[in-house]
């Protein structure tokens, strides 16, 4: 049976208007990347919003940093030949990107979350350009043991993505989810997730914060890491570095309304 939109959980239904935020981007003529899947997603799970919520105000408040993040992530992943998806989402990169030659990519995320993104990808006939392992697993369960029994392996150098992922959890459950991570990385792997030295401060979230319907997003923020993700990262045996939102937009093209944005954190696992 199919999951329907609804029965997405709250987190996932996010997912939904993220796709719509990246089907704008790559309809747009100085597109930063192109989703030729994303629309589908956002048309199959439209009714999850409200006439308000289809408006442009939340739109017009993530629609940069969407924009930004996906096309770093892309980069990010460029040439890895063992990525992990923590939280996939709707996420299409196995379809959309150009993977090496024996490339395997694993999407984790929840059961209902995978169905509901199979059932649009299969109206798209979409066809994967690495070998792409599903795995559905709740990330407050024994996730590790699941991806090791899908084919996942640990001594192999890995691209692990968590895109959107951190500020739903608080500290403590980021904590234990990246040193799970952190045990199953062999050296030379790779990390990347969202990073926000300001916490409270950042522009992006007080902005989201102001709109009229920002709740139906901000109320499940946790904040994650907050603003320490490179000195954990550090004191976990990883060598950080961490990218300005604003900074890579200008070098994109899209010179940011908002400096005080935050940005991304890479990790490279260091010899044992």
């Amino acid at each position: 049976m199919t999951t329907k939109p609804e029965e997405l959980p709250p987190v996932s239904r996010t997912a939904v208007g993220v796709a719509g935020l990246r089907a704008l981007e790559s309809g747009r003529p100085d597109r930063l990347f192109e989703d030729p899947y994303a629309g589908a997603f956002f048309r199959a799970g439209q009714a999850l919003f409200s006439a308000e919520e289809r408006g442009d105000g939340l739109g017009r408040v993530f629609a940069e940093q969407v924009a930004v993040r996906t096309r770093f992530f892309d980069e990010f992943l460029a040439g890895a030949d063992q990525v992990v998806l923590l939280a996939a989402g709707l996420d299409t990169r196995a379809f959309r990107l150009d993977w090496p030659e024996g490339a395997r990519l694993f999407e984790l995320d929840l059961p209902d979350v995978l169905e509901f993104k199979d059932s649009v990808l299969a109206t798209q006939s979409a066809e994967p350009r690495c070998e792409r392992v599903v795995v559905p697993v709740d990330l407050r369960d024994d996730w590790p043991a699941a991806l090791r029994a899908a084919g996942f392996a640990p001594g192999r150098p890995t691209a692990w993505l968590a895109e959107g992922l951190l500020v739903y959890l608080d500290y403590d459950e980021a904590a234990r989810l990246l040193t799970d991570v952190t045990a199953l990385s062999a050296p030379g792997s790779r990390i990347s997730f969202e990073h926000r030295p300001q916490a409270d401060r950042d522009g992006l979230l007080q902005r989201a914060r102001a709109v009229a319907n920002g709740s139906s997003v901000t109320s499940l923020w946790k904040g994650g890491l907050g603003g320490t993700a490179p000195e954990w990262l550090t004191e976990h045996g990883w060598r950080p570095e961490t990218y300005s939102r604003a900074e890579l937009a200008a070098g994109y093209g899209r010179p940011s309304e908002d400096p005080a944005s935050g940005g991304f954190v890479t990790g490279v696992k260091n010899p044992s």
